[in-house]
């Protein structure tokens, strides 16, 4: 099956500029599999991140601006795609600028400056697996919040902009709470600019989670990875359940407005869509991934991803890049050629990484594989069937 005969988002070229160890690099991945191999710190991780950066949120990592610039260059970074997209050809590119903030990150869209992030992500989404994840049920609820959100942009396009409004807004409350700034009618709209973003997001995570949920059991993702039930913790949801969003709204305006003296010594505010966590179980035993072994919550991640991959190219014409950092990771073998044929036959381009290409033979002439050394990444040839293009500082 030729996934590439299908309306998908694909990635047909990345250019990089000092952005982590690659001074420049030009690469033109053509399979509907890509497998970056190489050791560790050679930078297979970090071109996972580059792709990241073309559509909404901190990336892969969530790492600082300050951290991106390749040591010893010019103390910009930038990165930019070429894809084809259900919505025609589009060039994506983002980076710092010049004399500008090194933590201010700028999009452009075919050249120009979009208007908000909605505009990249109407085109684009992608939605990723690292190995930090494999501890995503044992640490902070921050990270399951970025990773749901990671699949309600891909599902919605619009969340980006209404999390950003929200987390801008509570900013500005933060700093005039902090400083003893109590003017009303200032934070008053603060605060009305929270409940009705807050109220929004919340909203697009209830369907992204029902729509989970109910995705019924057909065999089209492998029985090693379990369908999952997803249930948000947070109480505007809970009350999202039997009141009407406006009367959402008002509850949380008003619990903003009663709690400035709380919030301001608690640096934050207390209650928020910020604060909303979820959880995962078993559909079929209802084991709760917290409780679950290492292995057992990467499948069901996976299963996630997977799941939710065919879901959205069925939503929105097309799924979202997969870019999977060290899949193979805590699968035993039988789970990890199951994962191989999902992906052969999910409807996505997917890019992964793993130190031992041998891992990966399963996918030999259906995928293509690239070593990454030096800053620069070099074919094997043979994987693919022997095609490839010449390389040097790029590809």
């Amino acid at each position: 099956m030729d996934c590439h005969a299908r309306r998908v988002l694909r990635l047909n070229r990345l250019d990089l500029t000092d952005f982590r160890n690659y001074a420049t690099l030009t690469w033109r991945p053509r399979a509907a599999i890509g497998i970056l191999f190489g050791p560790n710190g050679s930078g297979k991780t970090n071109l996972l991140e580059a792709i990241s950066f073309l559509v909404p949120g901190r990336g892969l990592r969530g790492a600082r601006g300050v951290d991106l610039p390749r040591r010893g260059g010019a103390g910009t970074w930038a990165v930019a795609g070429r894809f084809e997209t259900v919505m025609g050809p589009a060039e994506i590119g983002t980076g710092t600028v010049a004399g500008g903030p090194a933590d201010r990150r700028v999009f452009r869209l075919d050249g120009a400056s979009p208007r908000n992030q909605g505009e990249i992500a109407r085109r684009a989404a992608a939605v990723w697996l690292t190995p930090r994840m494999d501890r995503l049920f044992q640490e902070g609820a921050s990270g399951r919040r970025r990773f749901l959100d990671r699949l309600v942009w891909a599902l919605e396009a619009g969340h980006a902009r209404e999390v950003a409004a929200h987390d801008a807004a509570m900013s500005q409350r933060n700093r005039l709470l902090a400083e003893g700034r109590t003017e009303p009618a200032w934070l008053a709209g603060l605060e009305d600019a929270m409940a009705r973003h807050g109220v929004a997001a919340t909203a697009a995570r209830i369907a992204l989670t029902r729509r989970l949920n109910e995705t019924p059991e057909d065999g089209r993702v492998p029985e090693a990875f379990p369908a999952a039930r997803m249930t948000l913790l947070c109480p505007i949801a809970d009350r999202m359940a039997v009141s009407p969003a406006l009367e959402v709204e008002d509850w949380l305006r008003a619990m903003l407005a009663a709690n400035r003296g709380r919030d301001a010594a608690a640096g934050g505010a207390l209650v928020g869509t910020h604060r909303s966590d979820m959880e995962l179980a078993d559909r079929r035993t209802g084991i709760q991934a917290a409780m679950a072994s290492t292995g057992q919550q990467k499948a069901l991640l996976l299963g996630v991803i997977l799941s939710h991959a065919r879901s959205i190219a069925e939503v929105r014409g097309f799924a979202p890049l997969l870019l999977l950092d060290e899949p193979a990771v805590h699968l035993d073998a039988a789970r990890r050629l199951a994962l191989f044929g999902a992906l052969r036959e999910l409807p996505a381009q997917v890019f992964m990484t793993g130190t031992d290409l041998e891992v990966f033979q399963p996918l030999a002439g259906a995928a293509e594989a690239w070593r990454t050394e030096d800053g620069a990444l070099v074919e094997e040839k043979g994987f693919a069937g022997g095609t490839g293009l010449s390389s040097g500082g790029g590809v």
